[in-house]
């Protein structure tokens, strides 16, 4: 039987040898390496392309020092608007229906189309509708209120006389514009030329000089 001092010497001597037989520790960065890092390096290790040595000659390329031109922005203008109503006051000055080519003295179609001083030959009312007397003068009474047009129009016949002309045309306009499309000024002016002694005639203009929107009138010589 061995004795104690025996058993005490075995145990001194193995844990005498522990330390060197234990494996030495790893490095903690080793610890955490994951499989995928520990493939990609023995992959490196063995050949891999180094992208930082492949790529070490590459150059930058400078900035773009090119200017970036936007399209300018239109201007807040309503263009389409203002070009219909241009278009309206053109088609109410001149007359979008002009009349018939047919039409002629006798055949008016509508009360006042015409006018003669009495004691005239017809024949007056068909030469100044045919053009025998060239004209002098015009008058726009478009955008008049009634008396402002009553007033314009009898300085200009006035004028016209003092000048010496023997015909003029006015323009009062086929009412397009006008609320329920109703002329506002063209019975009125037609009225009024009918009760001015200066007007010996008038007719209404064929349709190349306004047609329905314009009177041709004869002013009575000086």
């Amino acid at each position: 039987m061995a004795k104690l001092s025996e058993l005490r010497k075995l145990v001194d001597e193995a844990r005498a040898q522990a330390p060197a037989a234990r494996p030495a520790p790893r490095p903690a960065a080793a610890k955490a390496a994951s499989p995928r890092r520990v493939i990609a390096a023995a992959r490196h290790a063995d050949g891999d392309i180094d992208l930082a040595q492949a790529f070490a000659d590459v150059r930058k390329l400078p900035p773009v020092t090119r200017r970036q031109h936007a399209p300018p922005r239109p201007a807040p203008i309503p263009l389409q608007r203002i070009a219909d109503d241009e278009n309206a006051l053109i088609e109410s000055k001149y007359g979008a229906e002009p009349t018939p080519d047919s039409w002629e003295i006798g055949q008016e179609h509508e009360a006042g189309q015409t006018f003669l001083r009495s004691g005239l030959s017809n024949d007056i009312l068909k030469k100044l509708r045919r053009g025998a007397w060239s004209v002098q003068g015009e008058i726009d009474l478009h955008g008049h209120t009634r008396d402002e047009a009553h007033d314009a129009l009898s300085d200009f016949l006035d004028d016209a006389r003092q000048r010496g002309y023997r015909c003029v045309r006015a323009i009062h306009g086929k009412g397009l514009t006008s609320p329920n499309r109703e002329p506002v000024l063209k019975g009125r002016v037609r009225q009024w030329l009918s009760r001015w002694d200066v007007v010996l005639a008038y007719c209404e203009a064929p349709p190349h000089s306004g047609g329905g929107g314009a009177v041709l009138i004869l002013l009575r010589g000086r």
